[in-house]
């Protein structure tokens, strides 16, 4: 697939969120976390790939990612997307109904949420407007994902209401470098 121009993406800390939470202090501190699967697409509604690693570039995304391409659903919105994340912590609530928000537990697989990096220990809504490590990348916390019906189509499970105020982070990539499942994730400020 050739991309004839790279997507426009806004800058993480220039996203309304991210520019009012940048100059506020607080969110969660004294955590650290860990990256626990890496999944790209190379276009909108293609299955997730699990990789063992994944370059990321400043500015850009994931190397070979749909937002990385501008192939994906949203690529001709611009926003802040370069690399998404989800907790771990949300898909095994969701998975355990809890709180019981639908008929029962769904199985909601890392390779299923169609979000970038899957983390553990990551208090993720505390991290918009705020930079933090995943391994040698600098990410920037832009703003909250929002579930979409789109999701919930590809999946064929009714997420969106479960999936709602945990549907993850949507950043910006400050310093690129290589991404490894079992990375250290930590604040830096």
């Amino acid at each position: 697939m050739t991309n004839l121009s790279p997507p426009r993406m806004v800058e993480a800390f220039a996203h309304p969120a991210g520019s009012i939470a940048v100059g506020v202090p607080g969110g969660a501190v004294g955590w650290r976390g860990t990256l626990l699967a890496i999944h790209i697409a190379s276009a909108a509604s293609y299955e997730m790939e699990e990789l063992a690693e994944a370059r990321c570039v400043a500015g850009r995304g994931i190397e070979g990612d749909r937002y990385y391409l501008g192939s994906g659903t949203y690529s001709p919105k611009p926003d802040t997307r370069e690399v998404t994340l989800i907790e771990q912590e949300a898909l095994d609530a969701i998975n355990r109904n809890d709180p019981p928000l639908q008929a029962g537990p769904l199985q909601i697989a890392p390779i299923d949420h169609r979000r970038n990096l899957t983390v553990r220990g990551v208090p993720l809504n505390h991290l918009v407007g705020r930079r933090f490590r995943v391994g040698e990348v600098i990410l920037r916390g832009g703003r909250l994902n929002f579930p979409c019906k789109y999701l919930e189509e590809l999946l064929g499970l009714p997420v969106y209401l479960p999936l709602y105020n945990r549907s993850g982070l949507n950043c910006g990539v400050e310093r690129g470098g290589v991404l490894r499942p079992g990375d250290p994730i930590e604040m830096l400020d």
